[in-house]
């Protein structure tokens, strides 16, 4: 097709608090066996120790692991057989080897946050004078990290101690923790006053839900453990699960510098990684050849169960994944669709015509649901809402060309710009709006508030946007053969991914795709299909769609081993790692490419 022109919190607390999702899978480590978390560990603390209270006296010296310091190997070993519950075992290597996991002040620490005894906590952080037994174990305090606020770290303190008073619906000393002790570290004004509006609560239910805390008997005094711990200085206190990230990031460098990974599932740390190309989808397995004209737009479900095609000849197929067969063919051979998009829970389609129209669809049916009004330019592209209840249409037009629908056809709003928008995208979270004219502009909105969060002048003619699913990351595809991956948050360039392709005056949508979208496909005027690795920005492959323009791309959502492309020979081509007998005798693929 031609183109026209030829992650803060809601009440805005300082640190994170529990929605009542539960932790993540390390954290629910972290709670039955971290050394660093939740319990005391079996291994001896109290021996004889070197002056950073790790090491024990007499011990001769030996020689590093392999180039690694020594203490560190032990040390991580130590936390790591806790965490995986194997304490006799930790604290014979404690034994051993001499070295200690931590000192006495840590794990009195760590006890005192646990424990709430939150004036011992802060004692022992910073140093203060603290007597036990009438022996100071206080001292000059942890070692925090470099850079660190001190009244940051306190502030954290203070405000668990604030709101636990609050769940205990002790008002009156909560109150005086607010004004004279979280007050004065001068922190957030506005984070001030939320605290404030917690005194007005009813009942604990609800300040847990308006703070977004799932109070002392929860997970939020680990949570803020595993946060301070972060800010004292790793050899005093080792960071949490440290060889599982260790292991974690090991494993990330050998996915980043393995050109074809295309699978969700973990590499072995048995031995290095690597993945073979031939299972790699670089093989054209089937031809689709329902459209009379030229393809514009190919776009998988959600649930990559059916593929849409849409173009020229005014029609929107509907083809069934496997079988291939149509299922629906909807709209009327008058004017071109040029895209077409999904409601999340696939049930319906709207497809953006060049008449001026956009329909909604009912997909089972294969009936419109309801016809928008007429607008005055051809629909260059609609997004849905993630919750499925309403979309964003964008026209070519400087007069509602950029509104919000719900599924009865009632306009919702109305952004009232003069922007001639080509392309949408929405983060799947729900938090942008990106907005592309047929210039050179990006407009990037707040889709909860519907606010102009900023616009971006690239100074180059664009063909097509799209956001990852993690929501962070804007692919930008231009018209001058050069597509770039922007950070939605620092307004920063990622990476670029320039082809020698010649650049042209058509529409090519570009998107994310295989197993967790490590690649950038992007299709071109000359026919060619570019796959790059999007961590590394090395070109993977260049296939060959046609002789005319390919116009679209799409990767199969489920199946990272699959593609479709469509260009101007109308043709809709599917991509896959092998040929379709063998695909069929396997079995179809899932998400982790098995």
């Amino acid at each position: 097709m031609r183109a026209e022109g030829d992650n803060s919190t809601s009440n805005g607390t300082s640190r994170p608090f529990s929605n009542g999702s539960g932790p993540s899978p390390l954290h629910k480590a972290a709670v039955s066996n971290s050394a660093n978390g939740t319990r005391r560990s079996s291994i001896a603390m109290n021996g004889s120790s070197s002056t950073n209270g790790h090491s024990n006296s007499g011990i001769k010296p030996r020689p590093p692991y392999f180039g690694h310091d020594r203490e560190e190997v032990t040390r991580i070993l130590i936390q790591a057989l806790t965490d995986l519950g194997y304490d006799n075992a930790a604290s014979t290597l404690s034994q051993e080897s001499g070295y200690n996991l931590e000192s006495p002040a840590v794990a009195k620490f760590r006890n005192a946050v646990l424990q709430g005894d939150w004036t011992q906590a802060e004692n022992l952080l910073f140093g203060d004078s603290l007597e036990e037994g009438g022996v100071s174990i206080g001292g000059n305090g942890l070692v925090l990290q470099q850079g660190v606020d001190r009244n940051v770290v306190r502030f954290w303190l203070r405000e668990q101690k604030f709101l636990e008073l609050l769940e205990q619906r002790d008002t009156g000393k909560a109150l005086m923790v607010l004004r004279l002790e979280l007050t004065p570290l001068y922190q957030d004004t506005n984070k001030l006053h939320f605290l404030s509006s917690l005194l007005m609560c009813q009942s604990t239910e609800d300040l847990k839900v308006k703070a977004e805390w799932d109070g002392a008997e929860g997970d939020s005094r680990h949570r803020l453990l595993s946060e301070l711990s972060s800010c004292i200085s790793p050899s005093v206190m080792l960071p949490e699960h440290r060889l599982a990230i260790l292991m974690q990031q090991v494993k990330r460098h050998q996915i980043s510098k393995c050109l074809y990974h295309n699978t969700a599932s973990s590499p072995s740390l048995y031995q290095d990684h690597s993945c073979d190309r031939s299972n790699f989808p670089t093989h054209p397995i089937l031809e689709l050849d329902k459209h009379t004209g030229e393809v514009w737009h190919v776009k998988f479900s959600n649930d990559g169960t059916r593929l849409a095609t849409c173009g020229k000849d005014g029609t929107c197929v509907i083809y069934d994944v496997g079988s291939w067969e149509v299922l629906q063919c909807l709209g009327l051979p008058e004017k071109g669709i040029c895209s077409v998009a999904w409601s999340p829970d696939d049930s319906m389609i709207v497809t953006c015509q060049m008449d001026y129209y956009a329909i909604l669809w009912d997909v089972h049916t294969g009936k419109p649901i309801v016809k928008l009004p007429r607008f005055e330019q051809p629909v260059g592209a609609c997004v849905w809402a993630p919750d499925g209840r309403s979309f964003v249409t964008g026209v070519l037009d400087k007069e509602r060309n950029l509104c919000q629908w719900n599924t009865r056809g009632e306009l919702i709003f109305d952004w009232g710009k003069s922007h001639r928008i080509q392309d949408l995208a929405v983060s799947p979270n729900g938090r942008f709006l990106v907005a592309m004219t047929n210039e050179k502009m990006i407009y990037v909105y707040n889709f909860i508030t519907r606010d102009l969060e900023y616009e971006l002048d690239l100074d180059a003619q664009m063909c097509s946007v799209s956001i990852s699913q993690n929501g962070r990351y804007l692919l930008v595809n231009k018209a001058d053969g050069e597509a770039c991956m922007l950070d939605l948050e620092s307004r920063e360039t990622i990476k670029n991914f320039r082809s020698d392709d010649p650049g042209g005056n058509y529409v090519i949508r570009a998107s994310y795709g295989g197993a967790n979208e490590s690649f950038v496909i992007v299709g071109s005027e000359s026919g060619n299909i570019n796959i790059w690795h999007k961590e590394s920005g090395q070109l993977v492959e260049k296939l060959q769609h046609g002789k005319s323009s390919c116009n679209a791309v799409s990767w199969s959502p489920t199946d990272p081993s699959m593609f479709a492309s469509a260009g101007d020979d109308g043709k809709v081509r599917i991509w896959a790692d092998m040929d379709p007998q063998k695909r069929h005798s396997n079995g179809s693929r899932n998400s982790n490419g098995r």
